[in-house]
Formats: C-alpha cells, sequence, structure tokens
C-alpha cells in the first residue's frame, strides 16, 4: 500500500527576505525561517540591532545576513531584491514583512501626519515590497511565497484603533488581489493575523492592568501571545507544506475573533 507524502517544511539555502526583522515577531520569523535551513537577509532601520541580531543567529549556525533598511524608501527595496535576484542565490524565494508601526488614538482625536505616517508603513511599504519581490520572481521563472504580518484587527474593529485596523484591513485587500493575478506564476501570498503578542513594543500595552484584563478576557484560550506562537505559522507558509494556500489569512488570536 502507498503511503501519501508528507510535504517538507524545509527552506535549505532559499533565500528569504524578513523585514522588521531586529525585534519581536520580526525576529521570530528570521529565526523560524533560519531553522528550516533558509538563507535570511535581516531587513529594519537599525544597523546595530540588525548586526546584533545577526550575530546571535551567526553563532547558532543560521545563515544570516543584515541589511539596514527603511521600506518607506521604495527604491531601496527594489534595489534590494534587484542586487538578491542577481546573485547566485538567485531572488528571495520567501519575504515576511513584519515591518509595521500604530499611534492609536480615538478616531475623534486623530491627526493627519499620524494617519499619513502609519498608512504609508503599514499599507504603501508593504504593497511596494510585495511588488518588489514578485517582480524578481515572475523575471526568474520562479515560485515564492509571500507573507505579511497583519493582525486580527485586519478581521474587527478596536477602540483607539481606527487607522490601524484601516491598515490591516487594507492589505488583506491588497493580498487577495495580488493572490488572483500572481497565481499563475504560483507565486502564493497570504498575511499571519496574531492577536496581542508579548514583545518589546507591546511593553507598554501589558504595563496597564486594566488593559490585559480586557485582552485576556477577549482570548477565549486565556493568555497573552507569544513570538513562539507566530514561528510554527511562518514556517508553513514560506514551505512547500502550504502549497495550495494563497489569498488568505492564518488568525492567531486565540479565539479572539471567533464571536
Amino acid at each position: 500500500m502507498s503511503l501519501p507524502q508528507v510535504p517538507s517544511f524545509r527552506l535549505d539555502m532559499q533565500p528569504a527576505l524578513v523585514t522588521g526583522a531586529s525585534s519581536g515577531i520580526g525576529e521570530g520569523c528570521a529565526v523560524a525561517l533560519a531553522a528550516m535551513g533558509a538563507s535570511v537577509t535581516l531587513v529594519a532601520r537599525g544597523q546595530d540591532k540588525l548586526d546584533a541580531l545577526a550575530a546571535s543567529m551567526q553563532e547558532a549556525g543560521y545563515n544570516v545576513r543584515a541589511a539596514a533598511i527603511d521600506i518607506n524608501d521604495i527604491n531601496a527595496v527594489r534595489s534590494l531584491c534587484g542586487e538578491q535576484a542577481k546573485s547566485a542565490e538567485g531572488p528571495f524565494r520567501a519575504v515576511v514583512n513584519s515591518a509595521g508601526i500604530a499611534r492609536h488614538t480615538p478616531s475623534l482625536e486623530t491627526q493627519p501626519a499620524d494617519f499619513d505616517t502609519v498608512m504609508a508603513l503599514n499599507v504603501r511599504a508593504a504593497y511596494f515590497l510585495m511588488q518588489a519581490v514578485a517582480k524578481e520572481l515572475i523575471n526568474a521563472g520562479l515560485s515564492g511565497s509571500l507573507i505579511n504580518i497583519g493582525s486580527q484587527m485586519g478581521s474587527v474593529g478596536g477602540v483607539d484603533r481606527a487607522v490601524y485596523c484601516a491598515t490591516k484591513h487594507a492589505t488583506e485587500g491588497f493580498i487577495k488581489a495580488m493572490a488572483i493575478e500572481w497565481g499563475k506564476h504560483q507565486i502564493r501570498i497570504n498575511s499571519i493575523c496574531p492577536t496581542f503578542v508579548r514583545t518589546p513594543l507591546t511593553e507598554v500595552t501589558f504595563a496597564q492592568p486594566e488593559r490585559v484584563a480586557w485582552i485576556k478576557s477577549k482570548i477565549h484560550l486565556g493568555r497573552i501571545g507569544e513570538v513562539s506562537d507566530i514561528m510554527g505559522a511562518v514556517q508553513y507558509l514560506a514551505s512547500d507544506a502550504s502549497a495550495l494556500v494563497t489569498g488568505t489569512s492564518m488568525l492567531i488570536d486565540g479565539g479572539w475573533t471567533a464571536e
């Protein structure tokens, strides 16, 4: 009797790009891909943090390099993707965009400058990053997996989060459209949508007992998310284990959106 073949989660020597990689979820995604054998390029704005992470990962035996880039700079992103495509490894076969920003205020108090800043990084930069990676893959005739770190707030609303929610809903929209357009090229694009995850950036939120109580009341598994909760999902979506998955979101929210 012939048994089904289990698909591989391995990414041996596949070039991968992780933005927002210097801490938190981005750092976890970089380690997750490297652990599966990928050759990972770490991107964030701060060179010192990137270099420290790269050194630690190299000591652990991972194949990584660091590139200090602000992904708001579309030309810099295109240049990085173009240079990678010309290298011996070829274009990035997987990308995880974990760069993002939030400026929470009541919607009646939102300032245009804050609106523009959050939209620029969470939507505009994410859109053109995915475009840059996809163009190089199509030019090379290669398949790939593109992943955007979204949020459960791309499916629901939240108090004081109108702008943030708008950006996360917007990325879900362009992901679906890109999946339709790029499917014929065997390029998959999806999102991972976590609930509140404990990272350096969320320390302020978790320092407020009343906010923590509200969060736990909405997460039906009864605990805050950890970076490790995201890592397996990244490995799955980046690998051939998810070969038929595109244009969708993976909610890692402890049941928040089940209501």
